[in-house]
């Protein structure tokens, strides 16, 4: 694929010069001239600045930007010269910043320039010459999902004008244009230091102690500290340390240097240092006029929305990866120990000259996305909702007459391949993305390496209660990648064809719902712990808009795996959840032929019978009662069909049994007998206690272990 590229003057002199074969040493000379004229501007900005005490080493910034001249091959330097050229362009024209302003560089034009051709199909970083780029027609319905089942943007319904709401925070203005990266909003920086936004590394606020034992501004150091060079593994680390001096004994970066000198080649380590990491500088040091504001913490049992640019996404997650944001370092008895870490020190961590492969990998991943919005900067919006259920508006499991909706299962695929335009399942952590930036490596960390504007949510989004999800719309796929867990693998780079709604965003909607860990096979079918999986599931899937214009859901094992849940009977609570819902569901079994079959078997009996939500209920309350009475295990679904033959158990405060007979042919018109039973149901208060550090630490696991970090095999969701 060649995508064309403007990066100024449109004379028919220039375009001829860009084109021509003829005169391909005249562009790279002109190309290389204008190049140094934007190195010189950038250093010109830093040194009007007021330099805090201590010089900074410009002279070593323009050597580090200059250093890859002499060591490349004609061809691959051209290529590479117009890639950092046109970001530099895009720096340009994003943001509207206010040209008095001390705080932001100026990337402005220095002289008319030619239109050139930038071809993204050569070879980009951790890929093999002859490695075609992976796009979404390459991974389009292989596996017979029915044209039946709706699917955005065909099902998409009327959208309202995008506008800020008490409940809907947007820090850009919504201005969409097609090309162009939204401008962000206010225009000059505007801070909020408290307890309700996230505290930003350029506030002014932010302070910190220096060796020399002085208070500075920890921005003004951050700035001081990048703008050296940084031509090697420990160069880095020296410079994220820099203004992270109080964990000098706690972090080690022993894995980044054994990813750094010991797995990657010659080229693709030049490829760091010369070219992704200077670029992801620029990116990050343009926090005050990207990100004019802070965006607003999305806590616990309160729902609101917030929508940001690709453009601040990307700036945002370069601060993350430099370890910029302060107090999110510690989550002991800190001010954000109910959030995820943000700063990427855990991953670079890890032991002296051994390389953790799947962390290398996951480098990999991360840094191939760095030079993709540094070449090409996307121009789109995501939004992030976190979603309540409360308490008046749960279902009442036991008395919904919803029935089945179309279900198809199949042991081919993967959620993110086969689920386009359906709503797509994240078996998340309660800490959204899990072990990500950690060592954690399965369903969710996965998504969210090869989608790592999911990763930023860990910014602003607190713990996940039990009657709360978090809905993420507009997310980009950058990368493909082949196993799991510890044999995961970049694969190469993946262009993401999801078209995109009036606000900007890719019509791809991702939930990320925490399933509950059980240590004790039974409890899962307890009336409490059905009602808290049921009500997650509703809330993930719940939806105000009409049947018309819903989605199908693409979902999977939720919750089993290292969660101890049973799949079966997670693959019912999603279908009882989705019935209430009025949505089709797409079941991903990963390779698990026998549940596939299993689970359609079921699910036609289901239909064949018009079985209600009630009914399946009660089915549950009296399997559970089985299963504590007998030793031997009592097979889930054989079970429910015979036992729907004969009777079935209707939960109710008396205790009545209902004994059912299948000959009329509406369920709603059954003959019943009733006899009495002592039974006892939990109440919704037992259904959704918060049992800090119990209630979903996954096998294995101490409390408080499972919220701070994932182990390679800690959130198999998949047999």
């Amino acid at each position: 694929m060649v995508w064309k590229m403007s990066s100024g003057g449109s004379s028919k002199d220039e375009k001829a010069a860009g084109t021509s074969k003829e005169s391909s040493n005249e562009v790279e000379r002109s190309e290389s001239c204008k190049r140094k004229r934007t190195q010189i501007s950038l250093l010109e900005y830093f040194s009007k600045r007021k330099k805090p005490k201590g010089e900074v080493d410009l002279k070593g910034v323009e050597a580090s930007k200059t250093m890859c001249d002499d060591s490349r091959e004609a061809d691959v330097q051209l290529q590479r010269e117009l890639l950092a050229s046109a970001a530099e362009k895009r720096f340009g024209l994003s943001p509207r910043t206010d040209d008095n302003s001390e705080d932001s560089p100026n990337f402005e034009d220095q002289g008319a320039c030619s239109s050139y051709e930038i071809n993204l199909s050569q070879p980009l970083f951790g890929m093999s010459p002859g490695n075609k780029m992976d796009s979404e027609e390459d991974n389009m319905d292989s596996v017979g999902i029915p044209a039946s089942f709706q699917r955005l943007p065909d099902c998409s319904g009327f959208q309202p004008i995008l506008k800020p709401q008490p409940d809907h925070t947007i820090l850009f203005r919504p201005h969409i244009q097609a090309t162009e990266v939204p401008t962000p909003y206010p225009d000059r920086y505007r801070d909020a230091w408290d307890r309700n936004h996230v505290r930003m590394p350029c506030s002014k606020e932010n302070l910190y102690p220096t060796k020399e034992k002085k208070i500075r501004k920890r921005w003004e150091l951050i700035e001081e500290t990048l703008m050296k060079p940084i031509r090697s593994s420990r160069d880095f680390q020296n410079a994220v340390m820099a203004y992270n001096i109080h964990y000098k004994d706690k972090w080690d970066f022993e894995g980044w240097h054994a990813f750094c000198n010991l797995y990657l080649s010659v080229k693709e380590k030049d490829e760091i240092f010369n070219r992704i990491l200077p670029e992801v500088v620029v990116l990050a040091l343009r926090l005050p006029s990207i990100c004019t504001q802070p965006p607003p913490l999305l806590k616990r049992q309160n729902s609101h929305r917030l929508t940001l640019s690709q453009h601040q996404a990307a700036c945002l997650l370069a601060n993350a990866f430099f370890c910029t944001f302060p107090r999110r370092n510690s989550q002991k008895n800190s001010e954000y120990s109910a959030f995820p870490d943000i700063n990427f020190n855990r991953l670079f961590r890890g032991t002296k000259d051994v390389v953790n492969k799947a962390k290398a990998e996951k480098l990999k991943t991360i840094l191939h996305y760095f030079k993709r919005v540094t070449a090409d900067m996307p121009v789109g919006t995501i939004t992030y909702s976190r979603q309540v259920i409360a308490k008046e508006r749960m279902v009442e499991w036991e008395s919904s007459s919803a029935t089945f909706k179309n279900l198809y299962v199949t042991p081919k695929g993967t959620i993110e391949d086969g689920g386009n335009g359906f709503l797509q399942v994240d078996f998340a952590n309660r800490l959204v993305g899990g072990g990500v930036i950690g060592e954690g490596c399965v369903q969710e960390e996965i998504r969210f390496l090869i989608c790592p504007e999911l990763i930023l949510s860990r910014l602003f989004v607190e713990r996940l209660d039990p009657n709360e999800t978090l809905l993420v719309t507009g997310v980009e796929r950058f990368s493909s990648y082949s196993g799991y867990a510890q044999t995961y693998k970049f694969q190469k780079d993946y262009i993401d064809l999801t078209p995109r709604d009036r606000w900007g965003r890719r019509f791809t909607e991702l939930v990320a719902m925490d399933a509950h860990v059980f240590h004790i096979y039974a409890d899962q079918f307890s009336p409490a712990m059905l009602k808290r999986e049921l009500n997650k599931a509703n809330c993930a899937f719940a939806s105000s808009v009409g049947p018309d214009c819903l989605p199908a859901i693409a979902t999977g094992n939720w919750g089993c795996g290292a969660f101890g849940g049973d799949a079966r009977l997670k693959a019912l609570i999603q279908l009882m959840a989705a019935a209430v819902s009025s949505r089709d569901m797409v079941y991903f079994t990963f390779g698990d032929v026998k549940l596939s079959r299993d689970l359609s078997d079921f699910h036609a009996f289901l239909l064949e019978n018009r079985v209600t939500v009630r009914e399946l209920w009660t089915l549950l309350q009296n399997y559970e009662k089985e299963l504590k009475q007998k030793d031997d295990h009592i097979e889930l679904y054989p079970y429910l069909r015979a036992c729907f033959s004969r009777s079935i158990p209707d939960s109710n405060p008396e205790g009545i049994l209902v004994s059912v007979d299948n000959d009329g042919n509406d369920a709603n018109h059954r003959t019943v007998t009733l006899t009495y039973e002592n039974t006892e149901s939990a109440t919704d208060q037992d259904s959704y206690s918060d049992k800090e550090g119990i209630e979903n630490e996954p096998l294995g696991c101490a409390p408080g272990e499972a919220g701070l970090d994932a182990s390679p095999d800690y959130r198999i969701d998949t047999p």
